[in-house]
């Protein structure tokens, strides 16, 4: 955690928190992160107007290294990764044979080596996976979380703050346009669906574009020093519940919470930015490629808005969500918004009207139509 007075940790705040460090931060003697510098609302509104520091150091780390690691990686993904370059980024997810995800990645190529970041507690699981492809393939994957941390400038003046490291130039995503059902082979360009710019940080380790902001992987023992530049040049600290608000308000799911063990790409938001549609021969594939032509996925996610009545208190992610006593879907990540109130990420059956009237737990709820 990054060491500034006023934190409140994470799991000081709940022992079974989702955001727990997994087991091999704990081996290696990393604390968890920052929940809120003792001001979460102002915190939540710094990341929406203007930037702030998040410490996510509790994201897991894999290096993947060996010349054939971009080929490789490419045939065992969702993600078009043959042509990705040194200083790109992307998103990549490994699913199941049934096209179930199971794992979500955050993805910088360097030149060297292809790093992963994921959620915290999946680490293991990722590199267990990665380590029985390996077969004759020349590559070394390896858990780095122990050496590495991830930091996130949050907002929309995230790129002027890295310029503060010495980062400068940093081009917005470039997405690719997620075409309709049953679209021509070829039609997609032979890259990844979503690009993110990567550069090299002085201190070590690299800076990279994304959705909310620029993340930076830092080596652990520089932290200290990025944190220092950054705070010098009046960059605020926010913790992990503004963090997390403001991923909610953008609608960006994290698996392993916003999904379940069914959860298909299409129904979660992550066909645009970590599959590419034209791309074939991975696992999952033929599910993906289905669900899209016919363009009618099962489930979907959506932005709910909890009454905050019954209870000032955000429900469990599992909660179920049920219409007229019957269960349509689960709650995935519920925070208090800043503007929005009490909203929660859920999904629920496609055909749930877009006006039903929802419960979750003893709470009315409503979709979000924006």
């Amino acid at each position: 955690m990054i060491d500034i007075a006023g934190a409140v940790a994470v799991e000081a705040i709940d022992e079974t928190s989702r955001d727990q460090p997994d087991p091999a931060h704990r081996a290696a003697g990393i604390r968890g992160v920052a929940a809120h510098y003792g001001d979460p609302m102002r915190e939540q509104r710094t990341l929406e107007n203007a930037v702030g520091l998040v410490d996510r150091s509790h994201r897991g780390v894999v290096a993947v290294g060996g010349v054939e690691r971009i080929g490789w990686l490419h045939t065992l993904t969702s993600q078009h990764l043959a042509a990705l370059r040194p200083g790109q980024g992307t998103e990549l997810l490994v699913l199941s044979p049934n096209g179930h995800v199971e794992q979500h990645a955050m993805v910088a190529e360097d030149g060297e080596t292809t790093w992963l970041d994921t959620e915290p507690g999946m680490t293991a699981g990722l590199l267990s996976y990665l380590e029985r492809m390996r077969f004759f393939s020349k590559v070394e994957p390896r858990d780095v979380t122990a050496e590495h941390a991830l930091l996130s400038l949050v907002g929309p003046e995230a790129e002027a703050a890295a310029g503060t490291l010495g980062v400068t130039g940093l081009a917005a995503p470039d997405a690719v346009a997620v075409p309709g059902p049953k679209f021509r082979s070829g039609e997609l360009p032979a890259r990844p669906s979503v690009l993110y710019d990567v550069r090299a940080l002085p201190v070590g380790g690299w800076a990279r574009r994304g959705p909310l902001g620029v993340d930076l992987l830092v080596p652990r023992s520089a932290t200290g020093q990025v944190v220092a530049e950054l705070r010098g040049a009046g960059v605020p600290v926010a913790g992990l519940w503004a963090y997390e608000a403001v991923r909610v308000a953008a609608r960006r799911p994290r698996v392993g919470v916003d999904t379940d063990h069914r959860s298909i790409p299409a129904e979660v938001g992550l066909i645009g930015s970590a599959v590419h549609l034209d791309k074939g021969c991975y696992r999952g594939q033929e599910t993906v490629a289905r669900v899209h032509n016919m363009g009618k996925p099962p489930r979907r996610l959506v932005l709910l808005h909890l009454d905050g009545v019954t209870t000032d208190q955000p429900p469990a992610a599992g909660t179920p969500v049920t219409l007229d006593g019957r269960a349509v879907g689960f709650v995935g990540t519920a925070v208090h918004h800043h503007e929005l109130g009490q909203v929660a990420l859920a999904v629920v059956k496609r055909n749930v009207a877009n006006d039903a009237r929802l419960l979750v737990g003893e709470s009315a709820a409503a979709i979000d139509l924006a």
